[in-house]
């Protein structure tokens, strides 16, 4: 059973959410806040597998609060950030912060659906809409310098490994390389000619030797550390 907890300043906004996720069999809404304050008490009581999480709130936003959440060793909850503005400061910030995913408030209860499933396997999820963006920006000459501190240095991305737990394989390398493409593991699959099991084995080593939580921050890591 995968447990939420869902974060909004508006009521009607978390009942909606609360009756999309409480019909699935395998998905149990287990608390709800208002704020980001709120919500960082929540998970840290509650430890839900996966928070949504609104940007505009009250006392505290929903960006601190995320970073205080990743940032807690006793909290392994991932958040997705859903949020009704399209923008890249907010976008760019939440993966700072360690969001694991973001959506749009606009997108459909498939997509809600979607987001907590590949949140709780472990795995990323990024809007249809924002994925390019991602790519792109980590892809440029300023990827390996923080959001925050970006002054238009067009400085190039140095390959560095440090980062690394131990070196990546060849086909590791490979792999990464296709995730940071948006490739899926079915994707990867077929292009690496290996079955989808071998390449979810992959996926974890990789995760492992970088040091990332999921899918989306392997591939802000690779691409700021020059390994894709």
């Amino acid at each position: 059973m995968i447990r939420v907890l869902l974060v909004d300043d508006h009521a009607m906004l978390r009942a909606g959410f609360r009756t999309i996720l409480g019909t699935q069999p395998d998905i149990e809404v287990i608390g709800e806040a208002s704020s980001g304050a709120e919500a960082v008490a929540a998970a840290s009581a509650l430890r839900p597998d996966v928070i949504t999480m609104d940007v505009q709130m009250p006392d505290m936003d929903g960006l601190e609060a995320t970073r205080r959440i990743v940032a807690d060793p006793s909290v392994a909850s991932a958040v997705v950030i859903v949020t009704t503005f399209d923008r890249d400061d907010y976008l760019f910030d939440a993966l700072d912060a360690g969001a694991s995913g973001f959506l749009l408030k606009n997108a459909g209860p498939e997509e809600l659906l979607a987001a907590v499933r590949a949140l709780a396997a472990g795995d990323g999820m990024l809007a249809p809409e924002v994925t390019r963006r991602v790519l792109t920006r980590f892809s440029s000459p300023l990827s390996h310098r923080p959001l925050s501190e970006e002054r238009g240095d067009e400085r190039r991305t140095a390959r560095d490994t440090s980062i690394l737990a131990e070196p990546l394989t060849e086909r590791e390398a490979e792999v990464l390389a296709l995730m940071a493409d948006a490739r899926s593991n079915g994707e990867i699959a077929t292009e690496l000619y290996i079955g989808e099991a071998t390449v979810k084995t992959h996926v974890s080593r990789v995760l492992q030797k970088l040091g990332a939580r999921d899918r989306v921050q392997a591939v802000v890591l690779a691409h700021r550390h020059g390994l894709a």
